[in-house]
């Protein structure tokens, strides 16, 4: 709750353009939207008691949780007083948008339906005219176009995505072949290439550098699940710095590109010029550039990779079982605690020949609100 007078400005604009099709069209500040009932009511050209309606069903199946997304602001009304009025976010509009029966609702989850088909066909989803028309200078609204670069660029430079990237291009060399094993090092060895132009590493001495069990997730800084396993600790990248990861991508990409205006020129080349290239290219942009094959093996580099993760782990493990003692140790004694005040309020009965109710349900009270949040009145019929 806040004593602001005026809610944060924002509008939520749904429309058909000239072509039948529906849009959409957010204008956030401060990155956030809030309406009132009455907004709402407007927007899905519906009443304010049917959007108090689907707010009061969304609260209650658990859809999503008032304290999250309602916030309270005073108004100044007509008649020139501040009330107290409830404004909902961009979430809770979204949930009324998908219950509300009228032409609008409908509208709007045809929109939705659209976009969340193509995101699950796709793997993504974009807004084509808001992305290719800026916010003028000077404007409230964020421009997102820089955070979708960087995150191109770093699905770009993943390892698989690479590698695929890599051989499309090398197959075009008259001397390639997907099933040579010197295919598979020769990407190793671009792939070193690109990690020591941004970390004077190859990718197996940065592994064998930074692999450390003493250090917090063994000195990774990525990794796929929701805690390091025994895959994630071979991979290179995932001990690179926020930093260094940034330039690896910008690099990369920078490369691909290259790689690929070379490559669709189509002129014969051999998997031994792309070395050259990739050294000339590098050097172009005053890169360091690799020259043999490192200090360390991928196969050293894997195998205290490896080592390290068994300590690891064992740690790991003593650290969860002891922070599960402390956890019984706490539920020990709140259940002692609980039985103290059960026991007193016996003996008050005992001593006083009635017992002292209000220390008992406070007993009791505080029990069940540990584990099922406080205790709630029933309404007499």
């Amino acid at each position: 709750m806040t004593d602001q007078l005026q809610p944060l400005p924002g509008e939520f604009l749904l429309y058909e353009t000239e072509d039948g099709r529906t849009r959409v069209e957010c204008r956030f500040v401060a990155d956030t939207l809030w309406l009132p009932q009455a907004g709402m009511a407007e927007l899905f050209q519906t009443s304010k008691q049917n959007v108090a309606k689907h707010l009061k069903a969304i609260f209650a199946e658990g859809e999503l949780r008032p304290e999250a997304v309602v916030n309270q602001w005073l108004t100044t009304a007509s008649d020139g007083k501040n009330y107290r009025v409830a404004y909902y976010s961009l979430e809770a509009i979204l949930a009324v948008g998908y219950r509300v029966r009228s032409p609008r609702g409908t509208q709007f989850r045809r929109w939705a339906t659209e976009r969340l088909a193509e995101y699950l066909v796709k793997g993504f989803t974009l807004d084509d005219e808001r992305l290719k028309n800026p916010p003028v200078a000077g404007s409230a609204v964020p421009d997102r176009f820089d955070e979708l670069l960087e995150r191109i660029r770093d699905i770009r430079a993943s390892e698989r995505r690479m590698y695929l990237r890599v051989r499309e291009i090398f197959s075009m060399a008259a001397d390639y072949s997907p099933t040579l094993p010197e295919t598979t090092q020769f990407f190793r060895f671009i792939q070193n290439k690109l990690h020591f132009a941004v970390t004077g590493k190859t990718a197996a001495e940065l592994i064998a550098e930074r692999a450390d069990s003493r250090q917090p997730n063994m000195g990774l800084t990525t990794w796929k699940s929701g805690s390091v396993q025994k895959a994630d600790v071979t991979v290179a990248k995932n001990y690179l710095r926020e930093s260094e990861i940034s330039e690896l991508n910008r690099i990369v990409t920078m490369w691909l590109d290259f790689a690929e205006d070379q490559a669709r020129r189509r002129k014969e080349v051999f998997l031994k010029d792309w070395a050259e290239r990739l050294d000339a290219f590098l050097a172009f942009n005053e890169r360091d550039v690799l020259t043999g094959a490192g200090h360390i093996s991928k196969k050293q580099a894997d195998a205290h990779a490896e080592n390290q993760y068994e300590q690891f782990i064992v740690q790991r493990r003593a650290l969860l079982e002891a922070e599960g003692a402390d956890a019984n140790v706490r539920a020990l004694e709140d259940a002692a605690q609980f039985r103290k005040k059960q026991q007193e309020a016996q003996m008050n009965y005992r001593a006083f020949g009635h017992p002292k109710g209000s220390e008992k349900r406070e007993a009791t009270r505080e029990w069940h609100a540990r584990d099922n949040g406080p205790i709630q009145k029933r309404k007499r019929s």
